[in-house]
């Protein structure tokens, strides 16, 4: 490796010292380091050509930033926990020198995680207004108007139901550790390439989370009297009108992680992160 990409939690005045920390660390070892904060994307973005590492400092919402900085370079990942969970953190700040050498010197191992892809056709448009990708989720939600909305649900083009809910999720499996998992949704194996079709809080309609292989294409039609919300892994937010459609299928795109732990530590783990515990 030989050129490092730091992206760091601005609001956190420890992530930033630890960034300057490991940007002379690596500098002293001859390698080419850049730093950003994670909340700047394009500027980032800017930065990533010829990059072989992205390291983050924060929690796993500025994993989730990174991911979209990584696309579509396919720029592997290191996280170093300053976070509570840190579900897709690798390092703990004690570790991050101790451990990076071995990292650097090809000692580590690739975990390569599925993503979504989401577009969003407007009502009354014929051509998409944009099209995302995201590592943990997919949100169609209510608004700041606290009424439930009405979600038509299909699943490959053949209808499932009419959702009436504050909205839906669809999960990948990083994500059902997330939000889904909050609002009920079964935990998958990391490594797994199904998702998660999940409603919040729907009333007098289905309840149930499904499990959907790595082929379906979910589509969510909107009708709503009052604004609603698209939210692409928890950061980028989109407004929709009643009639909005958003399409849901697995990405072409993945995220990969660089990791130094066990590759089966994620059961012996998964009690101790989801307490809060590392």
């Amino acid at each position: 490796m030989k050129n490092i990409g730091i992206l760091y939690h601005p609001l956190n005045e420890s992530a930033y010292a630890l960034a300057k920390k490991l940007e002379d660390f690596l500098n002293a070892k001859g390698l080419s380091v850049w730093l950003c904060s994670a909340w700047e994307g394009e500027k980032a973005r800017t930065q990533v050509d010829g990059t072989d590492l992205i390291l983050t400092i924060g929690g796993d919402g500025t994993i989730l930033r990174a991911a979209q900085v990584a696309i579509p370079n396919s720029i592997p990942i290191t996280g170093i926990n300053l976070g509570r969970l840190g579900f897709m953190t690798e390092l703990s700040v004690d570790e991050a020198v101790e451990k990076l050498p071995a990292l650097l010197a090809g000692k580590g191992w690739v975990d390569e995680r599925a993503m979504l892809e989401a577009g969003l056709l407007a009502a009354g448009q014929d051509e998409p207004a944009g099209t995302f990708c995201a590592l943990n989720d997919v949100v169609v939600a209510r608004g700041a108007v606290a009424r439930m909305i009405y979600i038509e649900a299909s699943i490959d083009d053949q209808p499932l139901t009419t959702y009436k809910a504050d909205g839906m999720i669809v999960a990948t499996a990083t994500g059902s550790t997330g939000y889904s998992l909050a609002a009920g949704g079964p935990i998958l194996h990391p490594q797994s390439q199904d998702f998660i079709l999940l409603p919040i809080l729907p009333h007098l309609s289905s309840a149930y989370p499904m499990v959907l292989p790595q082929a379906a294409m979910v589509k969510l039609r909107i009708t709503t009297a009052h604004q609603a919300l698209l939210s692409i892994d928890g950061h980028i937010h989109l407004p929709l009108n009643s009639g909005a459609v958003i399409t849901v299928k697995c990405s072409a795109n993945t995220t990969r992680f660089l990791r130094i732990r066990s590759q089966t530590s994620f059961y012996s783990s998964l009690e101790q992160r989801l307490k809060g515990k590392q």
